[in-house]
């Protein structure tokens, strides 16, 4: 795996933890988890822009972020938050990976 392959992962795994932080924010009023929120969206960034400077494209890159990190924090909320996911937003989840396939695929 690349290095700019391992700083999309990081990129991911920060944004998955932020988004969940974000939840028990409470809209930003509670300073713990607002500030787990703010770090790790920043250093997603940062690495996200690590991998953009070792080649990856950035419409694939963005792509790869957006449909591993909707996939991760879906699971995560419905396994472990309890959220609960209908057919059709499922169906929705799927049809974002097949995009995301059909674009690292077709180049």
């Amino acid at each position: 795996m690349s290095l700019a392959y391992l700083f999309l992962a990081g990129t991911i795994a920060l944004e998955v933890v932020g988004a969940i932080a974000s939840r028990y924010s409470d809209g930003f009023t509670r300073p713990a988890p607002t500030a787990v929120t703010v770090v790790t969206i920043v250093g997603a960034y940062y690495l996200f822009a690590l991998a953009l400077e070792e080649g990856l494209g950035l419409g694939v890159a963005y792509a790869v972020w957006a449909a591993v990190g909707i996939v991760a924090v879906t699971l995560i909320g419905v396994y472990a938050l309890r959220d609960r996911i209908t057919r059709v937003q499922v169906a929705g989840v799927v049809m974002t990976v097949a995009g995301v396939l059909a674009l690292e695929l077709g180049g």
